[in-house]
């Protein structure tokens, strides 16, 4: 009996030792995934994206409604319109230039993204239809530009503008299946409207 009682004595010094569970009042990483406050390196991306896209398209509607980076202004991008088969060609450049400038304002800060994917998605139809006659390729005058602006808003709609953007103040912040259908459908009716003119 003195014999089994110190082998099972000595069965339990070389018994592996096992982990103790882990403490919940001891702070640690968290086990369900990345903080909940850490930028991520999709965030990172998404923001470098947006500024990218966003900040050009700006550019873009500042030169057709002030002349800035080297445009031609209101009046001489409203003759293109014109000669485009756009009247007014002003009011048509405006609207176009009102909708780059704005919508590219809105994706590189993050702010309304939805609204601000459908005023780039709309105007882009706009040039796809124009520059379609050419083929795909940008060499050509073709519709390629237009097609990447456009897909590129969609999608920032889609994922959402991520945790570096206004739009983390607001309940429908994520992007989703409903915010790029609403950027699409709004695009979409708006560039029909323009085209029914």
């Amino acid at each position: 009996m003195k014999l089994l009682a110190t082998r099972h004595r000595a069965s339990l010094h070389l018994a592996p030792a096992t982990p103790a569970p882990p403490d919940a009042s001891h702070p640690g990483p968290s086990r369900t995934g990345p903080s909940r406050t850490a930028v991520s390196a999709a965030d990172l991306g998404l923001l470098l994206l947006r500024m990218t896209f966003g900040l050009l398209l700006a550019g873009h509607g500042a030169q057709k409604l002030f002349g800035l980076f080297g445009g031609h202004g209101l009046t001489a991008t409203g003759k293109g319109f014109a000669q485009l088969g756009y009247h007014p060609g002003t009011f048509f450049a405006g609207l176009a230039g009102a909708s780059e400038f704005l919508g590219g304002l809105g994706l590189a800060v993050g702010l309304l993204t939805p609204l601000a994917a459908a005023a780039v998605i709309g105007v882009m139809i706009n040039a796809m239809i124009v520059t379609a006659p050419n083929g795909l390729w940008e060499t050509d005058g073709g519709m390629e530009y237009p097609l990447c602006v456009a897909v590129v808003a969609i999608t920032v709609a889609a994922v959402g503008a991520g945790r570096l953007a206004l739009d983390r103040l607001f309940r429908r912040r994520d992007g989703g299946l409903p915010e790029a259908a609403f950027a699409l459908g709004l695009g979409g009716i708006s560039a029909a409207i323009v085209l029914a003119v």
